[in-house]
């Protein structure tokens, strides 16, 4: 793995602006970066789907999954004063919202630069700074001063996308990456990386990937893909995350540099066991560093995956990630390539009898 060209094809897919139902931008990078791979087709919902080149038909279905979407917001009303109402776009912590960067989309299709802004404390009450913060007290401030003003020379207009304004770092000193949307553009690198390993390589399943929309709403775009592809087993990808600076050190299970996380159980789905503990002793037998996780919450694409084609087994390789469903993401490149040659190693000895072990 080239490291220079994957932590470029890293930030192109990051910086894609792609909020849930917006996604056309990041399917054009994967696109981009995943050239000569194999062949793309697209449905309405813009999941995008690449079929390996090397497929021969006939033979067990591996479906590698990732999302394409963001956390962000939807302009849902321009205010008297010129700024901006909005809804939100999969889970935020309110009080992670104001003082950002943002790009919002505007009726030209050019995304213009606006702040997310509150009542500065000066004018508010006691009351006011010591209660919890409402999402319709946070508005996006692009720098208009009337609702004309903003529709007719800004161009901003009611249903547009709002997107974190975040440029891509890599701090190679400390093996780190910050940028905005590692939950899942890290996970949609991680299947162009993982195709690009195997390139040429005989295998005995065909692999088809589906790079789901609209996951941070409810796994929507993969409750199609799964449909389309009919796959036998799955690998999902995801940005995960990060536990580390968050809860006691012997409750740990998601940190940073040490390897990506497999997860047991979560919300919506208990990870087929025997899949899993294939998973894990293969880590352990060649050495890759790897996480187990028991998550009380959240979910990935394999809550609709794991149950369609009247049972998929399915894992999810999980690259850690601080500070999810923010603004900005950190995350380790070392943990990225741990995750993607696991997926690779798994494929090279995926066969019928071993899918059907599971």
């Amino acid at each position: 793995m080239d490291k220079n060209q994957t932590l470029g094809m890293i930030e192109d897919i990051s910086e894609a602006n792609g909020v849930s139902g917006f996604e056309d931008p990041v399917a054009d990078a994967v696109r981009k970066h995943a050239h000569g791979l194999g062949s793309f087709e697209e449905d309405s919902l813009r999941n995008l789907y690449i079929y390996r080149k090397e497929n021969k038909g006939g033979r067990m279905v591996v479906q590698l999954d990732a999302h394409s979407d963001e956390v962000g917001f939807m302009v849902q009303a321009i205010r008297p004063d010129g700024t901006l109402q909005m809804i939100p776009l999969g889970g935020w912590v309110n009080s992670n919202i104001p003082a950002h960067r943002v790009l919002v989309r505007n009726a030209d299709g050019e995304y213009i630069p606006g702040i997310t802004a509150s009542k500065p404390p000066h004018y508010m009450t006691e009351a006011q700074r010591n209660a919890p913060l409402d999402i319709h007290d946070i508005t996006v401030d692009i720098g208009a001063v009337s609702k004309k003003e903003a529709i007719e020379k800004f161009r901003v207009r009611m249903g547009e996308p709002i997107v974190p304004d975040v440029t891509f770092e890599y701090l190679e000193k400390h093996d780190l990456m910050i940028g905005k949307g590692f939950d899942c553009r890290l996970g949609c690198a991680s299947i162009i990386s993982t195709l690009q390993e195997l390139q040429e390589m005989e295998l005995e399943v065909d692999v088809i990937a589906g790079i789901a929309s609209q996951e941070e709403v409810g796994v929507r775009g993969a409750s199609l893909t799964c449909q389309r592809i009919k796959p036998d087993i799955a690998i999902v990808f995801e940005g995960c995350p990060a536990d580390d600076t968050c809860v006691a050190e012997y409750e740990v299970q998601t940190a940073i540099k040490r390897g990506p996380m497999l997860r047991h159980i979560d919300a919506r789905m208990i990870t087929n066991p025997r899949y899993q503990r294939y998973a894990l002793d293969l880590c352990r037998e060649l050495g890759i560093p790897v996480q187990e996780a028991v998550r009380r919450a959240g979910s990935t694409n394999g809550a609709a995956i794991h149950l369609s084609n009247q049972g998929v087994p399915t894992i999810v390789i999980g690259v850690p990630v601080r500070y999810a469903h923010t603004h900005y993401g950190i995350s380790s490149y070392e943990d990225y390539q741990n995750g993607v040659r696991l997926a690779c190693e798994i494929l090279k000895r995926l066969n019928e009898t071993v899918i059907r072990s599971f």
